[in-house]
């Protein structure tokens, strides 16, 4: 009980730092901004290639998954700073808040509705309520962000999609960390593991939106 307690306690604490650090480099931006990205991405970038060297795969595979991991990882990051730094502090919000918003609606649906197992092989606590739970978490984080924020360019029911993209994320990493065998993706986080295990969902959904961004696609409407 006192264990379980003191690993809530560090988990939290760990929580609430990394969510002051994230917060203030979010609202300065620029140089504070990109400097979080750039060593974000650099340390997670780490933790792919050690678990990609764990997982034991052969020549093509291990080559393939050694290439795609720096180069989505620094395109998420450099979305991201494009967001923030062209479309503005709630744009850049919009975007964590739909990840953040997934997270939280697919636990608290899996633990009310439970059900049938989403991908028992890859993350067995994984339910599909918890996935639709979390789409619908994604989708109210959208609209009221997206619509305060002056989203336009794309629907804000894009936030279903988006729920969908951070939970494959998610499952994606789960897979590495399954066939590596561990537990986490590093040690770095007390409490919560490495930062890849943060930021599993958060990256697809940063490379897509800052890339629909730096094509035009999303922009922010005009005040008045």
């Amino acid at each position: 009980m006192a264990a379980a307690r003191s690993d809530l306690l560090t988990r939290v604490g760990s929580a609430i730092v990394l969510f002051a650090i994230a917060g203030i480099a979010l609202w300065f931006g620029g140089i504070a901004f990109g400097l979080l990205l750039l060593v974000g991405g650099a340390l997670v970038v780490v933790e792919w290639l050690a678990l990609v060297r764990a997982m034991g795969l052969g020549g093509g595979a291990k080559a393939a998954l050694t290439a795609l991991g720096p180069v989505a990882i620094l395109g998420a990051m450099a979305g991201l700073w494009f967001i923030r730094e062209h479309l503005g502090m709630t744009a850049a919000l919009w975007v964590f808040g739909m990840v953040w918003a997934t997270d939280i609606g697919a636990y608290f649906a899996g633990r009310a509705f439970g059900g049938a197992r989403l991908a028992p092989k890859i993350s067995p606590s994984k339910t599909w309520s918890g996935l639709i739970g979390g789409m619908i978490a994604a989708l109210v984080a959208s609209a009221t962000i997206g619509d305060r924020g002056g989203i336009v360019g794309v629907p804000l029911w894009i936030g279903l999609f988006m729920g969908l993209l951070a939970q494959l994320g998610d499952l994606g990493e789960s897979w590495m960390k399954r066939r590596a065998g561990v537990k986490d993706s590093g040690k770095l986080i007390p409490g919560h593991g490495g930062l890849f295990d943060r930021v599993d969902g958060l990256l697809p959904v940063a490379l897509l939106l800052g890339a629909l961004a730096f094509a035009g696609h999303i922009a922010v409407r005009a005040a008045g």
